[in-house]
């Protein structure tokens, strides 16, 4: 993870990416948010870049490679910068086994999509600032 690195968001569904775009220029943090549709151009610019993400957000359902799948794939790629970033789940909604699943991958947290603007914004900027204090093993590369 470099603090300074790129947002990468993961969603397929294009609104998502138009309210998260508001909201990141909204809370006006200086890391650069790149928006994928699919799980496999994320592989695969994850794989590309020089740059270490700050920070990974994901939906879990999503066509063709789901969040699972993406998640599995980012941590067995020893090539990716990636592979030690923080990677969360942001899901419409919740249940035992997603919850435990996704935490045997060792996702670093799961999060309902809030049902309003203001409360996606609150917490997203809740998300960016424990990040922006925390360390994780990628920080170090």
């Amino acid at each position: 993870m470099s603090k300074a690195g790129p947002i990468i968001v993961i969603d397929d569904d294009p609104e998502d990416h138009l309210i998260l775009d508001e909201i990141f220029k909204n809370l006006n943090y200086p890391n650069k948010v790149i928006f994928f549709s699919d799980g496999q151009d994320a592989v695969e610019y994850l794989n590309a870049t020089e740059d270490v993400p700050f920070l990974i957000i994901s939906d879990i359902n999503m066509p063709g490679m789901n969040g699972f799948e993406l998640r599995n794939r980012i941590r067995g790629n020893e090539r990716s910068g990636a592979k030690n970033v923080p990677y969360l789940f942001f899901s419409t909604s919740a249940d035992k086994k997603a919850v435990a699943q996704a935490f045997d991958l060792s996702v670093q947290g799961y999060f309902i999509k809030p049902a309003t603007m203001s409360e996606l914004e609150r917490t997203i900027k809740k998300i960016i600032e424990y990040w922006k204090e925390s360390y994780a093993p990628s920080y170090f590369n």
